[in-house]
């Protein structure tokens, strides 16, 4: 018997180490494949996409704010994975009627390990989690920031949406060096164009996710923001918390030095 509590504090009771697995966070999934339990991977949604050739010939279950009930009722897994904001409470919640789900809420880095160390406990990959964990703390705790400046992180595109406070993106912009010039709100508030330009953030952050931002917009904003640096970015090193971290430091100290 395994007994674990997941980071919304439910204790789940497993009567083993899991053999099917359905996973509903592409960090995650990627996570799971890079602990070496990619065998154990029945089912995940059609954005995990990582790590392309392991995961394409696993069943999906629909996307990861809607699933096919009856496809995961088919996979019949023993431990069912999701996440507090990419997942959406009502699916979770049924599917906690039939499955232990076990579930993540990743704010910073601290949270992002904890999640690492406990999954890779309770499907049989301690070890390989603890490594990854310990690999990923030192890199960041070698990551020195070339400089400081002022940022802001576009998700969305009209409406224009950011990376607030409360965010995971929010910790990995100021792991960079990068002070979020909307800190003081929360999570992901719509803005206006005007109230970016008027902040005269010294960087603006351009996601490749979920908006896929791109050169026509560095343009934009250099028109609206001339002497601003403009970067496009890779959003999964801002928003994966799983294995993805490792790679995490070096592109901070790159976007750092950028500009």
């Amino acid at each position: 018997m395994i007994e674990t509590t997941d980071q919304l504090g439910n204790v789940l009771h497993l009567p083993g180490v899991p053999g099917r697995i359905v996973s509903l966070v592409p960090s995650q999934t990627e996570l799971l494949f890079d602990l070496g339990v990619g065998a154990s991977v029945v089912g995940v949604t059609r954005y995990c996409t990582h790590p392309p050739d392991a995961v394409a010939g696993v069943a999906r279950i629909g996307g990861t704010k809607r699933f096919h009930f009856e496809r995961i009722e088919s996979l019949r897994p023993d431990l069912v994975i999701g996440n507090k904001e990419e997942n959406y409470p009502e699916g979770i919640t049924r599917l906690q009627e039939s499955f232990p789900v076990w579930m993540s809420d990743i704010a910073d880095l601290a949270d992002a390990l904890a999640m690492i160390r406990e999954l890779g406990r309770i499907v049989g990959a301690a070890r390989a989690a603890a490594r990854l964990q310990d690999a990923i703390a030192s890199r960041f705790a070698q990551l020195r920031p070339a400089r400081l400046r002022s940022a802001v992180y576009l998700v969305w595109r009209e409406p224009w949406m950011v990376a607030a406070a409360d965010t995971f993106i929010d910790a990995m912009m100021a792991r960079g060096g990068f002070r979020n010039v909307f800190g003081g709100r929360s999570r992901y508030p719509e803005v206006s164009l005007r109230e970016i330009v008027e902040l005269r953030p010294d960087c603006v952050l351009l996601s490749s996710e979920p908006y896929p931002f791109g050169d026509e917009h560095v343009a934009e904003f250099r028109e609206r923001l001339p002497g601003a640096c403009i970067l496009l970015v890779d959003g999964t090193r801002f928003s994966w918390y799983g294995s993805r971290l490792l790679r995490t430091p070096g592109y901070l100290a790159e976007l750092s030095a950028a500009g």
